[in-house]
């Protein structure tokens, strides 16, 4: 029946995958460090993630051509190239130096935890995108949390850390930063399975180069490696990436980004119970208020 005069009808509900949708990504993404502490066991960390770019774009490309999925253009492939090239060379590659130079996965995802805020700043500079007052409240909520935890864990691990390792962290967020704005700006239109593996494509390129040049293609086969790099395939590098790239071009890049306020404090919490690394009170803290952060951060914006 028509909706009756001077009534509003009401907005329809998000799917239940729509819903789903950001708290598996989180999941899945928040066990990418923990996949960076074994792969780098026996493997370069550029070479681990090189090789895994080329699986990637390759099982993507092939299920592209077998699944008819829509073609990419020039103009999206060169955007989606510059894309990726922040979100997976930067900050993949920054984050897997960082941990195979000494750093703590957990302190690596915390550090990692700190592109929204920036991300959020910089869409409302380059982007014009506009959060509501309690959403301002819950980035602020999400960065507090992770600051909290950062102290923490670098004044317990921070001996050991080398400045190479916090360089290449801060490198890792300030690529995600810029490939997150690109996508956002820029990759609106692309299609996803053939975007992604573009890509890949030209991440492999960089992380590759950076393999042969700064660790002559070190990879040693063992079940370990093996096993992190099938995980880092299927889990990270296209179930994960697929939902975050679905995500941003539904919502602003600043509530997506918001997302990863919650991947510290699980990230933390695997850390701990992998690798033994400390996971204290203050992780507890920062995971309700990364929770309560996200949870503002994501309502919808009035008109």
């Amino acid at each position: 029946t028509p909706v009756d005069e001077g009534r509003v009808a009401p907005a329809a509900r998000p799917s239940r995958v729509a819903q789903l949708a950001p708290f598996v990504f989180v999941l899945f993404w928040s066990t990418g460090f923990v996949v960076a502490k074994y792969g780098t066991h026996d493997a370069g960390p550029l070479t681990f993630l090189g090789i895994r770019m080329v699986i990637a774009t390759t099982g993507l490309w092939l299920f592209a051509r077998a699944t008819s999925a829509p073609p990419i253009s020039r103009t999206s492939a060169r955007w989606a190239a510059v894309s990726g090239l922040g979100m997976h060379a930067a900050y993949l590659g920054g984050v897997f130096l960082a941990i195979s130079w000494g750093m703590p996965a957990g302190v690596s995802a915390l550090i990692a935890g700190l592109h929204p805020v920036i991300t959020t700043v910089t869409a409302r500079a380059v982007l014009g995108e506009r959060l509501h007052r309690l959403q301002w409240l819950g980035v602020g909520l999400g960065f507090i949390g992770v600051v909290v935890v950062v102290i923490d864990k670098v004044r317990t691990h921070g001996g050991g850390m080398s400045a190479g390792a916090l360089l290449a962290a801060a490198a890792s967020v300030l690529g995600m930063v810029f490939g997150t704005l690109v996508q956002r700006r820029h990759g609106r239109e692309m299609p996803l399975i053939r975007g992604t593996a573009v890509q890949y494509a030209a991440s492999a390129v960089v992380l590759l180069l950076g393999a042969w040049v700064h660790e002559g293609f070190r990879f040693t086969p063992t079940p370990r490696s093996m096993f992190a790099l099938a995980w880092a395939v299927l889990v990270l590098s296209i179930a994960a990436v697929l939902i975050m790239l679905w995500l941003l071009q539904r919502h602003a890049a600043a509530k997506v980004s918001s997302l990863f306020f919650l991947t510290p404090a699980l990230s933390a919490a695997e850390g701990a119970v992998l690798f033994g690394e400390r996971f204290s009170v203050l992780a507890l803290v920062a995971l309700v208020a990364a929770l309560v952060g996200v949870a503002l951060t994501l309502r919808v914006s009035p008109n």
